[in-house]
């Protein structure tokens, strides 16, 4: 399954599932929203809010000092009406209200008349409404004029909208439009309402209701996304009431001229609070006081939709695809995702000082998806390459050898031939001919099974590399594929402990007595070692003279020793064992004699 698996194919799903993404689906738009929260928040700090804005707050202080005068709230409408008359005369350019007045108040029929009367002296207050997710409502058609409804080429006479009006006022009064909360997905608010739209009937908010009073930039669309600023200047209204009421106020007399004086709260016991990128609980009028100051300024965030940046993600997961068929290092390519993603925020902060949201962060997210895919794909690829290795390797060595050696990442299947200096052995069972004429077939292979796995099981114990079984001999070598220093040491000390277990093995060959022996030979020198052969089939073996040699010392050992070395691989180790002289030997395909020498353990 690994090996139908790909790169290229990663990148082709994800890429698929991307498209789909932005196209239609847009699961991913809740990491830039996300993402985007976390930045809204430190844009917000030093954006500072319009200083021609001030909420006049019926904070919990006001709750609490009001008591004696108002009541519990809701209070008496004629406490508002009060303060809409000392406010009034400090000439605000709008007094705009965040509280409804969709009820009478039954039990105060005069002080809902006072304060009917009284804004109706005003020429500059508005008023809020609210659109409900089901009910009949008001037609359409009869609101007045005044309420500002938009009536489009699809609107429908006798539509009718679930709307909590300002119904305590005269509807001559209903200037203003909806602050109904906007809500994403995911519950947060983080944008609002220019108009919402009903059977063709478009209704307008009420900031949306201010710039078109005031001559402010009209954005495009039905919503902005809400540019967050620094908290706007509140005033807590019972300050304003009391000091109102003094006969001397202490207040700067134009301390609210040419304002927009918002009149909302902030108490948590009033429940107006909703979640926003600034916060869980930010309070309701605060939201409505964002949404104004930024028509005001022009300065709401401007956000191109998002699949303009779908060719982002496709281009950084086709630079990782790119890196990942190259082989670049999986920490590398990591890194520099990394310094993209952190380049990505800066474009991103950057963005926000021009007055622009742009959704790089889910293009971002994408690029790294593949990246830890394909990271995991490397890493099964490599897994599989190294369990292939061992597998491999484990008819040559020991396990605990192969083990290391991929660990150590020193041998790969593909590595290419090279000189070393090694030692080989070759080990030969004297009179077999002869032994297998002798006995049945089925003995003959059962006793070579147990001869050989004694054997080879020394010669991985002392770090060597069966090379091949060639008939009833054994060939092995030291030195590769992990480098030995001490190469010459542990193949005659493995020699060694192969010729005492022959003594042993031979004790339980009760049948054979002195017919089975054997003949080890041994020489240190120069040989090409690697995987040799063809595309069809390689072997780890090893070519040159000092395989030859090695072949015709084992070949001279019948009379002299079961053992012999060369002078070369005497010289080698000739300080950790004893060593026999046994004269010198001309051997077939050189000149000069060699010397061979029979090793022992030092007593």
């Amino acid at each position: 399954m690994l090996q139908r698996f790909s790169y290229l194919s990663i990148f082709i799903l994800l890429s698929s599932l991307l498209l789909l993404d932005y196209g239609w689906l847009n699961f991913s738009a809740v990491i830039d929203d996300r993402s985007g929260d976390w930045l809204l928040e430190k844009n917000a700090n030093r954006r500072a809010a319009s200083t021609d804005i001030v909420i006049v707050d019926i904070d919990q202080k006001s709750l609490e000092t009001m008591n004696e005068v108002a009541g519990s709230w809701p209070w008496p409408r004629a406490i508002h009406a009060e303060l809409l008359s000392a406010i009034a005369a400090h000439q605000p350019k709008a007094i705009v209200f965040d509280v409804l007045f969709n009820e009478p108040d039954t039990f105060r029929a005069d002080s809902d008349q006072l304060f009917r009367d009284t804004v109706l002296q005003q020429h500059n207050i508005y008023l809020p409404s609210t659109l409900l997710v089901d009910g009949i409502g008001a037609r359409l058609a009869d609101l007045p004029a005044i309420y500002g409804l938009q009536k489009t080429p699809q609107a429908k006479p006798d539509a009718r909208a679930p709307l909590l009006l300002p119904l305590v006022l005269p509807p001559e009064t209903w200037r203003g439009g909806l602050i109904n909360f906007k809500k994403d997905p995911d519950g947060i608010g983080r944008h609002y309402w220019i108009f919402a739209e009903t059977q063709g009937w478009r209704l307008p908010s009420l900031p949306a209701r201010l710039a078109t009073d005031f001559n402010w930039p009209q954005p495009q669309g039905n919503d902005i996304r809400i540019n967050w600023l620094q908290a706007h200047k509140h005033i807590s209204y019972s300050d304003l009431y009391f000091d109102f009421n003094r006969e001397k106020p202490q207040r700067p007399a134009d301390e609210l001229k040419n304002k927009i004086v918002l009149i909302g709260t902030a108490a948590p016991g009033l429940q107006d609070l909703r979640p926003t990128p600034l916060s869980a609980n930010f309070p309701g009028v605060e939201i409505l006081a964002s949404a104004i100051d930024n028509l005001l300024n022009g300065d709401w965030l401007q956000t191109p939709a998002r699949s303009y940046f779908a060719p982002l993600g496709l281009a950084l997961m086709a630079l990782l695809f790119l890196g990942f068929q190259y082989k670049i290092n999986t920490l590398y390519l990591g890194g520099a995702l990394l310094l993209m993603t952190l380049a990505g925020l800066a474009i991103f902060w950057f963005g926000l000082s021009r007055n622009q949201y742009w959704s790089i962060a889910s293009a971002s997210a994408w690029a790294w998806v593949y990246y830890w895919l394909a990271a995991l794909f490397a890493y099964l690829a490599e897994k599989a390459q190294r369990e292939q290795a061992i597998n491999l390797f484990g008819r040559f060595l020991d396990q605990r050898v192969v083990k290391q050696l991929v660990a150590q990442g020193e041998i790969h299947s593909s590595q290419q031939a090279e000189s070393r200096e090694l030692t080989v052995l070759f080990s030969d069972i004297r009179g077999f001919t002869t032994l297998s004429e002798t006995r049945t077939p089925e003995y003959i292979v059962s006793l070579l099974n147990r001869y050989f796995s004694q054997q080879v099981e020394i010669i991985f114990r002392h770090g060597g590399t069966l090379d091949k079984f060639i008939g009833d001999a054994i060939m092995a070598f030291w030195g590769a594929p992990m480098n030995d220093s001490e190469h010459a040491r542990h193949a005659v000390a493995a020699a060694i402990e192969m010729s005492a277990a022959l003594v042993k093995f031979k004790t339980e060959l009760t049948d054979l007595g002195a017919d089975f022996d054997i003949g080890i030979g041994l020489h240190t020198g120069p040989a090409v070692v690697g995987f040799i052969g063809s595309d069809a089939r390689l072997d780890y073996t090893i070519i040159g003279d000092s395989v030859n040699l090695a072949s015709r010392i084992e070949g001279l050992t019948k009379g002299i020793s079961r053992v012999l070395v060369s002078d070369a691989t005497r010289l080698a180790c000739d300080q950790h064992f004893a060593f026999v002289p046994h004269g010198s030997f001309h051997v077939k395909g050189r000149e000069q004699e060699v010397e061979l020498f029979e090793p022992r353990l030092n007593t």
